[in-house]
């Protein structure tokens, strides 16, 4: 027979108890608690007793983590494809507001490139007849012209690759012909060749961007697919 007595349990201690057993989720639900009662547990037990339910539960808690960071992930891209889907469609709206070329080409050297988030916006055009016109000289900040073949060149860097519609990469430095001045600070890009029309050559829709990480070969383009889409209907109307 035990002649050892039980241990007083001090009034704090027994206002604990009963919140514990009046409410025991309490306790089920707070982790650190349980991580804490489970190892004093295990303490208890001795270093020779394998606790296969601690194992799977250690386990179950590192699957729901992962779980917790694919959703939190999930998330943040559906919030972040949101944001540039608007930002996509705002652009595409502003871009149908102007009633001739002249300001066509301001709103896509100015307001656009705020809209878009980016640091410049260059429209290539090829052309068989340099031109010197005063036309083209006022908008050189958004308007490049050519010689034939020379889009798909810059796309492929020269190589014998295919053509994509959308190319995005990053450079370092861009050439000065396409950016000028600001061919320096740029470092990533997206290229979207365009089709203007039957018997007509083709021209590029270039955004650049001083983010080296704003533009990679990784992201997906179907955004700036139907942005590329858009604007070739509006330029074949406006070349007639």
């Amino acid at each position: 027979m035990s002649t050892q007595l039980p241990r007083a349990i001090s009034p704090m201690a027994e206002e604990l108890r009963e919140k514990i057993i009046s409410d025991p989720d309490m306790v089920l639900d707070d982790l650190d608690v349980m991580r804490a009662l489970i190892a004093a547990n295990e303490k208890g037990a001795g270093s020779n007793v394998v606790d296969l339910r601690g194992l799977a539960m250690e386990r179950l808690e590192e699957r729901l983590d992962r779980l917790e960071d694919t959703h939190r992930g999930v998330i943040a891209a559906a919030y972040e494809n949101l944001a540039g889907t608007n930002l996509i469609h705002r652009a595409v709206l502003q871009l149908l507001e102007p009633r001739d070329f002249t300001g066509f080409l301001t709103l896509l050297s100015g307001e656009i490139v705020q809209s878009l988030r980016v640091d410049a916006v260059r429209l290539m055009l090829e052309t068989r007849i340099e031109s010197q016109e005063p036309a083209i000289k006022q908008f050189e900040n958004v308007l490049v012209t050519a010689e034939p073949g020379f889009i798909d060149q810059y796309i492929t860097y020269g190589r014998n690759i295919p053509v994509r519609q959308i190319t995005l990469r990053q450079v370092a430095p861009a050439t000065d012909m396409v950016y000028g001045e600001e061919g320096e600070f740029i470092r990533s890009e997206a290229l979207m060749k365009l089709d203007l029309g039957e018997a007509r050559l083709p021209g590029l829709l270039i955004f650049g961007s001083e983010d080296p990480h704003m533009f990679r070969a990784s992201q997906g383009t179907d955004l700036l697919k139907f942005f590329s889409d858009a604007f070739e209907r509006m330029m074949r109307r406006w070349l007639g």
